[in-house]
């Protein structure tokens, strides 16, 4: 008989460029910040589609590109942090809860530091986990470094919801 794990973790990555229209905002973990947008089918937030990557490997459950492809026009500008919502439920009818998420940005601009804190509480209330976000310049290397996008690596570890810890 196979035990089923009561730890699994998953890895996530994603990457935008910047978008040439004046007008779309740039979102990181569901928080608006001042700058250009990135270009992307929805709202183009690399924060909430590395993580939504990273929980969907960790419970076995494919990947965004499965789950909300980007030829679906009814995606067109979807709010990511709706759509890391969507997937946190399907990994809790999997039976997995979100022991933590931990995440590094990569870009030039804008400064995270001054909003992590509000990023993090954002991110950790929608997933029911703790979130920590890391920023990491790329110190002028490759298309990162000359600020052509951003990009972000996430690692999630869930835990079965039935685990007996005594």
């Amino acid at each position: 008989m196979t035990e089923v794990p009561t730890m699994r973790i998953g890895q996530g990555f994603d990457v935008h460029p910047f978008s040439d229209d004046p007008d779309r905002a740039i979102v990181l973990a569901g928080i608006t910040f001042e700058g250009p947008g990135l270009s992307g089918h929805s709202d183009a937030d690399v924060v909430a589609h590395a993580v939504i990557d990273a929980l969907l490997g960790a419970a076995g459950l494919g990947d965004i590109g499965q789950r909300y492809p980007d030829s679906d026009t009814a995606l067109a500008g979807a709010d990511s942090m709706v759509l890391l919502a969507e997937v946190v439920s399907a990994v809790d009818a999997e039976g997995w809860l979100v022991a933590n998420v931990d995440c590094t940005v990569v870009l030039e601009a804008p400064r995270l530091a001054p909003r992590r804190a509000e990023m993090q509480d954002l991110l950790s209330a929608v997933v029911g986990g703790p979130v920590t976000i890391k920023g990491k310049r790329a110190e002028g290397l490759g298309a990162l470094g000359r600020r052509e996008g951003v990009a972000c690596f996430a690692v999630a570890l869930l835990e079965r919801a039935d685990r007996d810890v005594s």
